[in-house]
Protein backbone atom coordinates (compact mmCIF):
# COMPACT_ATOMS: atom_id res chain seq x y z
CA UNK A 1 0.00 0.00 0.00
CA UNK A 2 1.20 3.45 -0.96
CA UNK A 3 2.33 5.62 2.02
CA UNK A 4 1.04 9.31 1.82
CA UNK A 5 3.69 11.58 1.52
CA UNK A 6 3.90 14.36 4.83
CA UNK A 7 4.07 17.34 3.31
CA UNK A 8 7.65 19.35 4.67
CA UNK A 9 6.92 22.33 6.82
CA UNK A 10 8.36 25.75 6.48
CA UNK A 11 9.78 28.91 8.65
CA UNK A 12 7.95 32.60 7.48
CA UNK A 13 9.99 35.26 6.21
CA UNK A 14 9.21 37.02 10.32
CA UNK A 15 10.98 33.98 12.16
CA UNK A 16 13.88 34.31 9.55
CA UNK A 17 14.15 37.93 10.52
CA UNK A 18 14.15 37.42 14.08
CA UNK A 19 17.06 34.30 14.09
CA UNK A 20 18.98 36.66 11.68
CA UNK A 21 18.63 39.49 14.25
CA UNK A 22 19.00 37.44 17.33
CA UNK A 23 22.99 36.36 15.70
CA UNK A 24 24.25 39.48 14.15
CA UNK A 25 23.58 41.16 17.63
CA UNK A 26 25.08 38.36 19.65
CA UNK A 27 28.21 38.90 16.83
CA UNK A 28 28.13 42.46 17.49
CA UNK A 29 28.67 41.83 21.86
CA UNK A 30 30.91 39.25 21.32
CA UNK A 31 32.86 40.14 18.24
CA UNK A 32 32.40 36.42 17.53
CA UNK A 33 30.81 35.18 13.67
CA UNK A 34 27.84 33.30 14.46
CA UNK A 35 26.95 30.23 12.66
CA UNK A 36 23.47 29.96 13.46
CA UNK A 37 20.54 31.37 16.20
CA UNK A 38 17.81 29.65 18.19
CA UNK A 39 14.52 31.31 18.67
CA UNK A 40 11.47 30.40 20.13
CA UNK A 41 8.39 30.77 17.76
CA UNK A 42 4.70 32.06 18.58
CA UNK A 43 3.54 28.71 18.47
CA UNK A 44 6.36 27.72 21.18
CA UNK A 45 8.23 25.73 19.05
CA UNK A 46 12.15 26.34 19.71
CA UNK A 47 14.04 26.37 16.61
CA UNK A 48 17.50 26.61 15.42
CA UNK A 49 18.67 28.30 12.14
CA UNK A 50 21.54 28.15 10.24
CA UNK A 51 23.27 30.90 9.36
CA UNK A 52 24.15 31.68 5.56
CA UNK A 53 26.32 34.56 6.43
CA UNK A 54 27.52 36.47 9.61
CA UNK A 55 29.75 39.43 9.54
CA UNK A 56 30.46 42.45 11.94
CA UNK A 57 32.60 46.08 11.65
CA UNK A 58 33.07 48.43 13.85
CA UNK A 59 29.33 49.63 15.86
CA UNK A 60 27.52 47.29 12.98
CA UNK A 61 26.47 43.53 12.37
CA UNK A 62 24.94 41.63 9.82
CA UNK A 63 23.30 38.44 9.41
CA UNK A 64 21.41 36.36 7.02
CA UNK A 65 18.90 33.23 6.95
CA UNK A 66 17.72 31.92 3.69
CA UNK A 67 14.47 31.50 4.07
CA UNK A 68 13.27 28.15 3.80
CA UNK A 69 9.26 27.50 2.95
CA UNK A 70 8.97 23.63 3.16
CA UNK A 71 6.62 22.20 0.82
CA UNK A 72 4.35 25.13 0.23
CA UNK A 73 4.66 27.25 -2.96
CA UNK A 74 6.12 30.04 -1.23
CA UNK A 75 7.22 33.12 -3.98
CA UNK A 76 10.00 33.77 -0.89
CA UNK A 77 11.05 30.62 -0.57
CA UNK A 78 15.25 30.53 -1.19
CA UNK A 79 15.15 34.67 -0.67
CA UNK A 80 17.80 35.68 1.84
CA UNK A 81 16.39 37.39 4.77
CA UNK A 82 19.52 39.96 6.39
CA UNK A 83 19.21 41.20 9.38
CA UNK A 84 21.64 44.42 9.98
CA UNK A 85 22.18 45.70 13.84
CA UNK A 86 23.82 48.58 15.31
CA UNK A 87 23.48 50.73 18.79
CA UNK A 88 20.91 53.40 18.74
CA UNK A 89 21.22 56.45 20.73
CA UNK A 90 17.63 55.92 22.67
CA UNK A 91 16.31 52.94 23.98
CA UNK A 92 14.29 50.68 22.65
CA UNK A 93 14.32 48.20 19.33
CA UNK A 94 13.95 50.39 16.91
CA UNK A 95 12.76 48.04 13.67
CA UNK A 96 12.98 49.13 9.77
CA UNK A 97 12.80 47.88 6.55
CA UNK A 98 16.02 48.18 4.22
CA UNK A 99 16.18 47.03 0.59
CA UNK A 100 13.86 44.95 -0.91
CA UNK A 101 11.59 45.07 1.62
CA UNK A 102 8.10 47.12 0.95
CA UNK A 103 6.80 50.22 2.34
CA UNK A 104 3.18 50.27 3.25
CA UNK A 105 1.42 53.06 0.85
CA UNK A 106 -2.19 52.40 1.44
CA UNK A 107 -4.08 52.26 4.79
CA UNK A 108 -6.42 49.00 5.56
CA UNK A 109 -3.19 47.20 6.83
CA UNK A 110 -1.95 45.87 10.27
CA UNK A 111 0.75 47.95 9.44
CA UNK A 112 0.52 52.08 9.58
CA UNK A 113 0.90 54.10 5.67
CA UNK A 114 4.74 55.02 5.81
CA UNK A 115 6.14 51.75 7.31
CA UNK A 116 8.26 49.23 6.46
CA UNK A 117 5.90 46.41 5.68
CA UNK A 118 7.06 44.12 8.69
CA UNK A 119 4.32 42.80 9.95
CA UNK A 120 3.47 42.79 13.68
CA UNK A 121 4.00 39.17 14.54
CA UNK A 122 7.62 39.43 13.78
CA UNK A 123 8.28 43.24 14.50
CA UNK A 124 7.25 41.39 18.04
CA UNK A 125 9.44 38.47 17.28
CA UNK A 126 12.45 41.12 16.14
CA UNK A 127 11.82 42.14 19.74
CA UNK A 128 12.04 39.27 22.03
CA UNK A 129 15.01 37.95 19.94
CA UNK A 130 17.13 41.87 20.89
CA UNK A 131 15.43 41.59 24.12
CA UNK A 132 16.96 38.39 24.71
CA UNK A 133 20.52 38.82 23.81
CA UNK A 134 21.02 42.45 25.36
CA UNK A 135 19.36 40.22 28.77
CA UNK A 136 21.98 37.46 28.40
CA UNK A 137 24.62 40.01 28.43
CA UNK A 138 23.10 42.43 31.18
CA UNK A 139 22.91 45.42 28.93
CA UNK A 140 20.58 47.87 28.27
CA UNK A 141 20.64 49.56 25.44
CA UNK A 142 18.78 50.66 22.44
CA UNK A 143 19.16 48.53 19.12
CA UNK A 144 18.69 49.58 15.51
CA UNK A 145 17.22 46.65 13.36
CA UNK A 146 17.20 46.86 9.70
CA UNK A 147 15.45 43.89 7.70
CA UNK A 148 16.34 43.69 4.07
CA UNK A 149 16.16 41.13 1.52
CA UNK A 150 18.27 41.07 -1.42
CA UNK A 151 16.13 40.92 -4.61
CA UNK A 152 12.78 41.35 -2.45
CA UNK A 153 11.45 43.86 -4.96
CA UNK A 154 11.62 41.39 -8.03
CA UNK A 155 9.66 38.43 -5.84
CA UNK A 156 7.01 41.35 -4.89
CA UNK A 157 5.97 41.19 -8.20
CA UNK A 158 4.80 37.34 -7.57
CA UNK A 159 2.70 38.53 -4.79
CA UNK A 160 -0.21 40.62 -4.40
CA UNK A 161 1.95 43.32 -2.61
CA UNK A 162 2.29 45.77 -5.35
CA UNK A 163 -2.27 45.57 -5.39
CA UNK A 164 -2.26 45.91 -1.79
CA UNK A 165 -0.57 49.17 -1.89
CA UNK A 166 3.04 47.96 -0.66
CA UNK A 167 5.85 49.02 -2.49
CA UNK A 168 9.40 48.25 -3.36
CA UNK A 169 9.91 44.83 -1.93
CA UNK A 170 8.30 41.61 -0.08
CA UNK A 171 6.26 41.97 3.39
CA UNK A 172 7.63 40.26 6.56
CA UNK A 173 5.23 37.87 7.40
CA UNK A 174 3.93 35.51 9.19
CA UNK A 175 1.78 34.79 12.55
CA UNK A 176 3.02 31.35 14.22
CA UNK A 177 6.36 30.98 13.03
CA UNK A 178 5.87 28.08 10.48
CA UNK A 179 4.22 27.93 7.07
CA UNK A 180 2.11 25.14 6.82
CA UNK A 181 2.55 23.82 3.30
CA UNK A 182 -0.61 24.31 1.11
CA UNK A 183 -2.42 26.10 3.63
CA UNK A 184 -5.78 27.39 2.99
CA UNK A 185 -5.70 29.79 5.91
CA UNK A 186 -2.88 31.54 4.18
CA UNK A 187 -5.18 32.13 1.30
CA UNK A 188 -8.16 33.31 2.93
CA UNK A 189 -5.73 35.61 5.60
CA UNK A 190 -4.97 37.02 2.04
CA UNK A 191 -8.43 37.45 0.61
CA UNK A 192 -9.15 39.61 4.31
CA UNK A 193 -6.12 41.68 3.86
CA UNK A 194 -7.37 42.53 -0.06
CA UNK A 195 -11.00 43.39 1.27
CA UNK A 196 -9.83 45.36 4.04
CA UNK A 197 -7.71 47.29 2.17
CA UNK A 198 -10.43 47.87 -0.27
CA UNK A 199 -12.81 48.88 2.47
CA UNK A 200 -10.24 51.05 3.69
CA UNK A 201 -9.50 52.83 0.55
CA UNK A 202 -13.18 53.57 0.13
CA UNK A 203 -14.87 50.49 -2.30
CA UNK A 204 -17.88 50.45 -1.60
CA UNK A 205 -18.28 47.87 -4.52
CA UNK A 206 -15.70 44.83 -5.22
CA UNK A 207 -15.52 42.38 -7.88
CA UNK A 208 -14.50 38.88 -6.82
CA UNK A 209 -12.58 36.42 -9.46
CA UNK A 210 -11.91 32.48 -9.38
CA UNK A 211 -8.33 33.84 -10.82
CA UNK A 212 -6.07 36.12 -13.25
CA UNK A 213 -7.72 35.37 -16.41
CA UNK A 214 -11.04 36.08 -15.07
CA UNK A 215 -9.87 39.19 -13.20
CA UNK A 216 -8.45 40.80 -16.50
CA UNK A 217 -12.07 40.10 -17.99
CA UNK A 218 -13.31 42.22 -14.62
CA UNK A 219 -11.11 44.85 -15.13
CA UNK A 220 -12.47 45.39 -18.95
CA UNK A 221 -15.89 45.46 -17.51
CA UNK A 222 -15.49 47.38 -14.50
CA UNK A 223 -12.73 50.13 -15.67
CA UNK A 224 -14.21 52.77 -13.22
CA UNK A 225 -13.15 50.87 -10.36
CA UNK A 226 -9.84 51.18 -8.74
CA UNK A 227 -7.20 48.04 -8.89
CA UNK A 228 -7.82 47.68 -5.24
CA UNK A 229 -11.22 46.89 -5.63
CA UNK A 230 -10.52 43.67 -7.68
CA UNK A 231 -9.92 40.59 -5.11
CA UNK A 232 -9.14 37.47 -6.14
CA UNK A 233 -10.96 35.10 -4.44
CA UNK A 234 -9.74 31.71 -5.96
CA UNK A 235 -11.74 28.64 -5.00
CA UNK A 236 -12.81 30.45 -1.39
CA UNK A 237 -16.51 31.60 -3.02
CA UNK A 238 -18.49 31.56 0.19
CA UNK A 239 -15.64 32.61 2.29
CA UNK A 240 -14.63 35.66 0.31
CA UNK A 241 -19.02 37.12 -0.07
CA UNK A 242 -19.31 36.19 4.21
CA UNK A 243 -16.12 38.36 4.63
CA UNK A 244 -17.43 41.83 2.35
CA UNK A 245 -21.02 41.57 4.29
CA UNK A 246 -18.78 41.52 7.77
CA UNK A 247 -16.95 44.35 6.30
CA UNK A 248 -19.59 46.32 5.30
CA UNK A 249 -19.29 46.06 1.38
CA UNK A 250 -22.68 46.52 -0.37
CA UNK A 251 -22.23 45.91 -3.84
CA UNK A 252 -20.16 42.51 -4.83
CA UNK A 253 -19.65 41.93 -8.61
CA UNK A 254 -18.78 37.46 -8.94
CA UNK A 255 -16.82 37.33 -12.38
CA UNK A 256 -15.33 33.96 -13.44
CA UNK A 257 -16.23 31.07 -15.97
CA UNK A 258 -18.54 28.08 -16.63
CA UNK A 259 -16.44 25.35 -14.86
CA UNK A 260 -16.53 26.90 -11.37
CA UNK A 261 -19.85 29.61 -11.54
CA UNK A 262 -22.13 25.69 -12.59
CA UNK A 263 -21.10 24.71 -9.11
CA UNK A 264 -21.63 28.47 -7.35
CA UNK A 265 -25.54 28.14 -9.23
CA UNK A 266 -25.72 24.63 -7.69
CA UNK A 267 -24.89 26.41 -3.99
CA UNK A 268 -21.41 25.19 -3.92
CA UNK A 269 -19.28 27.85 -2.49
CA UNK A 270 -16.15 25.61 -2.61
CA UNK A 271 -15.15 25.76 -5.93
CA UNK A 272 -12.08 23.69 -5.93
CA UNK A 273 -11.91 20.73 -8.87
CA UNK A 274 -12.04 18.17 -6.07
CA UNK A 275 -15.06 19.70 -3.86
CA UNK A 276 -18.00 18.37 -5.89
CA UNK A 277 -18.69 17.63 -9.29
CA UNK A 278 -20.28 19.54 -11.62
CA UNK A 279 -24.40 18.62 -11.61
CA UNK A 280 -24.94 18.39 -15.50
CA UNK A 281 -28.49 17.47 -14.13
CA UNK A 282 -28.43 20.65 -13.17
CA UNK A 283 -27.23 22.53 -16.05
CA UNK A 284 -29.56 20.42 -18.37
CA UNK A 285 -32.61 21.33 -16.45
CA UNK A 286 -31.49 25.29 -17.08
CA UNK A 287 -31.54 24.57 -20.82
CA UNK A 288 -34.71 22.94 -20.98
CA UNK A 289 -35.93 25.97 -19.06
CA UNK A 290 -34.22 28.29 -21.57
CA UNK A 291 -36.11 26.70 -24.35
CA UNK A 292 -33.21 24.31 -25.52
CA UNK A 293 -34.53 21.45 -27.76
CA UNK A 294 -35.06 18.04 -26.07
CA UNK A 295 -31.56 16.76 -28.13
CA UNK A 296 -29.94 19.55 -26.67
CA UNK A 297 -31.12 19.04 -23.21
CA UNK A 298 -29.87 15.00 -23.36
CA UNK A 299 -26.71 16.42 -25.16
CA UNK A 300 -25.80 18.65 -21.93
CA UNK A 301 -26.65 15.50 -19.45
CA UNK A 302 -24.12 13.72 -20.82
CA UNK A 303 -21.54 16.57 -21.24
CA UNK A 304 -18.45 15.59 -19.86
CA UNK A 305 -17.65 19.33 -18.69
CA UNK A 306 -19.36 22.79 -17.75
CA UNK A 307 -17.00 24.30 -20.66
CA UNK A 308 -18.72 22.08 -23.52
CA UNK A 309 -22.21 23.14 -21.99
CA UNK A 310 -20.92 26.37 -22.67
CA UNK A 311 -19.97 25.66 -26.44
CA UNK A 312 -23.03 23.85 -27.02
CA UNK A 313 -25.66 26.80 -25.84
CA UNK A 314 -23.09 29.45 -27.80
CA UNK A 315 -23.39 27.40 -31.17
CA UNK A 316 -27.13 26.92 -30.36
CA UNK A 317 -27.71 30.42 -29.83
CA UNK A 318 -29.43 29.68 -26.31
CA UNK A 319 -28.45 33.09 -24.57
CA UNK A 320 -31.64 32.36 -22.22
CA UNK A 321 -29.22 30.07 -20.74
CA UNK A 322 -26.39 32.00 -19.18
CA UNK A 323 -28.51 34.98 -18.11
CA UNK A 324 -30.14 31.48 -15.87
CA UNK A 325 -27.10 30.77 -15.00
CA UNK A 326 -25.95 33.98 -13.88
CA UNK A 327 -29.15 34.60 -11.87
CA UNK A 328 -29.27 31.23 -10.00
CA UNK A 329 -25.66 31.97 -9.08
CA UNK A 330 -26.73 35.42 -7.30
CA UNK A 331 -29.37 33.66 -5.43
CA UNK A 332 -27.03 31.15 -4.91
CA UNK A 333 -24.52 33.64 -3.01
CA UNK A 334 -27.17 36.09 -1.27
CA UNK A 335 -28.34 32.94 0.40
CA UNK A 336 -24.95 32.30 1.57
CA UNK A 337 -24.42 35.38 3.26
CA UNK A 338 -28.49 35.70 4.39
CA UNK A 339 -28.77 38.91 1.84
CA UNK A 340 -28.29 42.41 2.91
CA UNK A 341 -25.50 42.60 -0.48
CA UNK A 342 -26.00 43.29 -3.73
CA UNK A 343 -24.74 40.80 -5.86
CA UNK A 344 -23.77 40.85 -9.68
CA UNK A 345 -22.49 37.71 -11.83
CA UNK A 346 -20.85 37.98 -15.54
CA UNK A 347 -19.25 34.47 -16.77
CA UNK A 348 -16.79 34.97 -19.17
CA UNK A 349 -15.20 32.83 -22.20
CA UNK A 350 -11.74 31.70 -21.65
CA UNK A 351 -11.16 33.86 -24.94
CA UNK A 352 -12.98 36.96 -22.77
CA UNK A 353 -16.54 37.06 -24.53
CA UNK A 354 -19.13 37.34 -21.92
CA UNK A 355 -21.54 34.96 -22.25
CA UNK A 356 -24.08 36.65 -19.69
CA UNK A 357 -24.64 39.11 -16.82
CA UNK A 358 -27.52 39.24 -13.72
CA UNK A 359 -27.60 41.65 -10.67
CA UNK A 360 -30.29 40.63 -7.85
CA UNK A 361 -30.60 42.75 -4.67
CA UNK A 362 -31.84 40.86 -2.00
CA UNK A 363 -34.36 38.74 -3.89
CA UNK A 364 -34.37 41.48 -7.00
CA UNK A 365 -33.89 40.33 -10.91
CA UNK A 366 -32.17 42.51 -12.94
CA UNK A 367 -30.52 40.51 -15.87
CA UNK A 368 -28.56 41.90 -18.33
CA UNK A 369 -29.57 40.27 -21.34
CA UNK A 370 -27.06 42.12 -23.52
CA UNK A 371 -24.85 39.23 -23.31
CA UNK A 372 -21.92 40.53 -25.57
Amino acid sequence: METKKTLREGYTTGSCAAAATKAALTALITGQVQTDATIRLPIGRVVTFSLASCSFEGETATAAVVKDGGDDPDATHGALIVSTVSWASSPGVHIDGGEGVGRVTKPGLPVPVGEAAINPVPRQMIREAVNEVLAQYGLHRGVNVVISVPGGEEIAKKTLNPRLGIMGGISILGTRGIVVPFSTAAYRASIVQALQVAKANGCRHVVITTGGRSEKYAMQEYPHLPEEAFIEMGDFVGFTLKQCKRLGIKMVSMVGMMGKFSKVAQGVMMVHSKSAPVDFGFLAALAEQAGASSALVAAVRGANTAAQVGDMMQEAGCTKFFELLCEACCRAALNEVGGGLTVATSIYTMNGQRLGKAVQIDGDDETDRRGS
